[in-house]
């Protein structure tokens, strides 16, 4: 029986517990947030009797094998770090971190301890997501050189779910970190994530902080208390000669940021945009090719996955602890995507384009 606990108990919380609980071989045992009234409310909601407000109070349970981190984004990486270093097995959720340092700090922290730490991507377990993968791994496409990606919401910023989503003190990154990582790794993963060199990028906020923006939940007071990102847009340089054109929006006056295009020397894969970007499409896609000198379209249809991701997201982090398996999101990847959106903010401060260095996770020993 594998021992959980759950660190933050804020609105994803319920799913990464129920996601347990459905699972004959886990059980929740601890619950920890910040704030008494919500711990205690989910405590009662689930039964779960041993409850904390201090994420060392919890990780000092002797019988936690394992926990989810659902705290603030700003939060993400002590808990986490203080976790491996107590011998905890950790699901992170998305996104990885706020900063690149914190993201580097993290996984020096999982290296050293040798627990898992997996982050919690779960457009990841999508069949048509795979098929992206495979599609490029196939060689249609020939050597990709460019693509285009990210993702809109016409009037989509998240405060039906959580205030916290718009607050820096709590977010640190708005739009991006919560969308824009998984378009980042819808393409990145399918290309094999090769390593980002440059980034020039701009962040904006000017929907997010008009009342009009919050006109649809009834809540136009949150335009004084946005301070986060609400739009983005990047032209990122990627190892192996490959250009990324990346844009993301919570809120803008345009129905779509533009489908998901990949270019290779061979062939094209559309992947069709969505009215409300959350990490997966619902339409087919679309692979061009020339074929005796002519052009041709193929459509790719849509594969009907009618699985859970949250629960897959979860079975995948649980089967890797008791198989000693690998992550099934592993951070090696998502440093990378996590130093892109660190880019696209230095970027933005600074007016012009940025090296992107990653600091080495395990330091070489000085030899004698």
């Amino acid at each position: 029986m594998i021992k959980c606990g759950i660190i933050g108990c804020g609105v994803i919380a319920p799913t990464h517990i129920e996601g347990y609980r459905s699972l004959p071989e886990v059980e929740v045992i601890h619950l920890c947030d910040l704030i008494p009234e919500r711990v205690n409310a989910l405590g009662d909601k689930y039964g779960i009797s041993r409850r904390s407000v201090d994420y060392k109070e919890l990780l000092a349970d002797p019988e936690v094998d394992a926990v989810s981190v659902c705290t603030f984004n700003t939060q993400h990486a002590a808990p986490t770090i203080y976790a491996l270093e107590h011998g905890v097995n950790v699901l992170l959720e998305k996104p990885f971190t706020v900063t690149l340092d914190e993201a580097v700090a993290v996984c020096r922290a999982e290296k050293k301890s040798g627990k898992l730490l997996s982050i919690g991507f779960q457009p990841r377990g999508d069949e048509n997501m795979k098929m992206i993968k495979k599609i490029v791994e196939s060689g249609e496409l020939g050597r990709v050189y460019y693509i285009q990606t990210g993702g809109g919401r016409r009037h989509g910023i998240p405060v039906s779910w959580s205030e916290t989503f718009i607050e820096n003190d709590k977010a640190g990154i708005g739009a991006v970190g919560d969308i824009g990582c998984y378009a980042l790794d819808m393409v990145l993963n399918a290309i094999g994530y090769p390593k980002p060199l440059t980034v020039t990028g701009r962040a904006s906020d000017f929907g997010g902080k008009t009342p009009e923006a919050y006109a649809a939940v009834g809540k136009p007071e949150c335009a004084k208390k946005f301070s986060v990102d609400d739009f983005a847009s990047a032209y990122i340089r990627l190892d192996g000669d490959v250009i990324v054109d990346f844009r993301i929006s919570w809120y803008m006056h345009m129905d779509t940021t533009g489908d998901t295009l990949i270019l290779g020397t061979k062939g094209g894969l559309r992947i069709p945009s969505t009215e409300c970007w959350n990490g997966s499409f619902n339409k087919p896609m679309t692979l061009y090719r020339d074929v005796a000198g002519a052009p041709v379209e193929t459509t790719i249809p849509l594969i009907e996955d009618k699985s859970d991701l949250w629960d897959k997201k979860i079975r995948s982090f649980l089967d890797a602890i008791i198989t000693g398996g690998k992550a099934p999101v592993p951070t090696s990847q998502i440093l990378y995507n996590q130093a892109i959106i660190d880019g696209i903010f230095k970027s933005n401060e600074i007016g012009h384009e940025v090296e992107i260095n990653i600091p080495e996770i395990c330091k070489k020993e000085k030899s004698l």
